[in-house]
């Protein structure tokens, strides 16, 4: 048993339908191409209907009978707006399985503004009952279960990379090859130590010969 029902989306007490020409290219349907508007084929209500997923426009009398209906497909062109006129359309209409091209139009643009406003309602609301239904599919798949079960175990590498790159940074190779430490440079010296060092070497010292040279000198002297 099928729990679908139909809801109506929009009811237009009076419009208008067309006999148009049949269409020789692939250009937009002009209603100025249509002759003698006056001359109408069909006036009667428009209710635009949904049953489940479907959206069908009919066109029907007010005693309910029907004059024809078109089973709205946003991807095809079921429903065409024509170019030169907001309030005039072109649809699609099927009748045991054989379709037609009838035009239709309104008295007032603000009809035809909410005959576009229903169609597009229909499909938001397909949309979002579509997204509820992922998100409902999405909750009700099974969790994943990540917890460790008895007896197993997590292994954890920690690399000694950069500890290796610093220790081999300190050892050069000389030219047979062999790994040798290099030699660390010392600190500078302080400034004390600078001035310690000045001053040591400006006292003469007890064992400087430094006299010698004028003893040895007069003594050449005197010999001569």
């Amino acid at each position: 048993m099928s729990d679908e029902y139909e809801s109506v989306l929009l009811v237009i007490r009076e419009c208008y339908v067309y006999q148009i020409p049949p269409r020789t290219s692939s250009r937009e349907y002009k209603a100025s191409e249509w002759g003698d508007m006056e001359a109408f084929l069909w006036k009667g209500r428009l209710r635009v209907v949904s049953i489940g997923e479907k959206c069908i426009i009919k066109l029907d009398e007010t005693t309910g009978e029907l004059f024809a209906q078109c089973i709205y497909d946003p991807d095809t062109n079921t429903v065409e707006p024509v170019r030169d006129s907001s309030r005039y359309f072109v649809l699609r209409v099927e009748d045991n399985g054989r379709h037609a091209f009838i035009g239709m139009g309104f008295q007032e643009r603000s009809e035809a503004f909410d005959f576009q406003v229903a169609l597009q309602d229909h499909i938001k609301h397909l949309k979002i009952e579509k997204e509820v239904a992922d998100a409902k599919n999405a909750s009700q798949e099974p969790k994943k279960d990540y917890s460790l079960k008895e007896g197993q175990t997590i292994n954890i590498k920690i690399g000694n990379h950069n500890t290796r790159n610093i220790h081999q940074s300190k050892h050069t190779k000389n030219v047979d090859g062999n790994i040798t430490a290099v030699p660390l440079l010392p600190p500078p010296p302080s400034a004390a130590f600078i001035r310690k060092k000045q001053n040591s070497q400006r006292t003469p010292s007890p064992n400087d010969f430094s006299d010698f040279s004028d003893f040895t000198d007069s003594t050449n002297s005197e010999t001569l």
